[in-house]
């Protein structure tokens, strides 16, 4: 993996992330496996214009692909291992750039994590959750202007009739998605281009994590990651400038969604029908839960 490096530098140093994002500015990034981590663009090591990255001995910060403050500096790290082709690693480190440059302009839409751990795993708040990523899903597909806009109106009606029930566990998912769906937006554009597959191929492999009702349901946090993707790629469609001045508000996607000119009028909502698998899934996703309780008991006890 490590002849990845070169090639990434190199990227970095000649790519205008800029198309990704307005004004995005570059902190400093590692990539690292089991021994080594590979530091680029760090203040503390980027004193030698001869050599590309700093080479350290593994340390226990670095885990997972994630933002970390490194000796005091937003750090991006990528596990190199994790990976087999350059277009994921490349587009998962822009990814983690990207939470770098949310950390830079000072993104405030942060949720109390704590509404996530206590999230409602209702009948009826799961069975409409789950149609309305789907109409969110099939809204982003459409290439008919009209059945997009029709599509988007029913996921607008059914996350309002979800506030009704749920309002302060919905602001979190809100903001989650505010939070994290543009980091997918950039992972996705730069996925995009260093990939062969062509581009609904890949609209399709993210979007197996917005309709897939059991992991939408087993993790609400990461399932906002898609939600919040989706909502950007729409709007780049129905208003292209909106990310210009989206670090200089504190409007949610949704938000931005619903100032879109689709919804003149708010549509009737159909009786909701508690399916077989929606109460399956909820099953699911409860003991998925009292499992990583018990486990996380489990080890304060040792």
């Amino acid at each position: 993996m490590n002849h990845f490096l070169n090639e990434i530098s190199k990227d970095l140093t000649t790519t205008n992330v800029e198309r990704y994002w307005p004004n995005f500015e570059l902190v400093a990034y590692a990539l690292y496996d089991k021994n080594s981590v590979f530091l680029f663009n760090h203040p503390r090591y980027d004193n030698d214009p001869l050599k590309l990255y700093k080479v350290l001995k593994w340390k226990e910060q670095f885990v997972g692909n994630t933002l970390i403050l490194f000796e005091g500096y937003p750090t991006a790290i990528a596990d190199m291992e994790l990976y087999d082709d350059y277009e994921g690693l490349f587009s998962i480190l822009i990814h983690e750039l990207f939470h770098g440059n949310q950390y830079i302009k000072s993104e405030k839409r942060f949720p109390d994590e704590m509404l996530g751990i206590t999230y409602p795993l209702t009948k009826e708040n799961v069975d409409i959750r789950n149609r309305e990523r789907k109409h969110l899903y099939n809204a982003s597909l459409e290439t008919d202007i009209s059945k997009k806009k029709q599509y988007l109106k029913k996921f607008i009606d059914l996350r309002e009739k979800r506030t009704e029930g749920i309002k302060e566990h919905l602001t979190y998912e809100n903001l989650i998605e505010s939070v994290e769906g543009p980091a997918w937006y950039v992972e996705i554009k730069a996925f995009s281009e260093k990939s062969p597959l062509a581009n609904d191929l890949i609209l399709k492999k993210y979007g197996k994590n917005l309709i897939d009702v059991v992991e939408s349901t087993s993790n609400i946090r990461r399932s906002c990651y898609s939600s919040g993707l989706f909502m950007c790629l729409l709007l780049d469609e129905l208003s292209p400038d909106w990310k210009g001045s989206f670090f200089g508000t504190n409007a949610t996607l949704f938000d931005l969604i619903k100032l879109l000119n689709i919804a003149p009028r708010k549509q009737a909502i159909e009786d909701v029908q508690i399916s077989h698998e929606t109460e399956a899934t909820i099953n699911f996703a409860v003991e998925s839960r009292k499992k990583e309780l018990d486990e996380f008991e489990a080890q304060i006890d040792k």
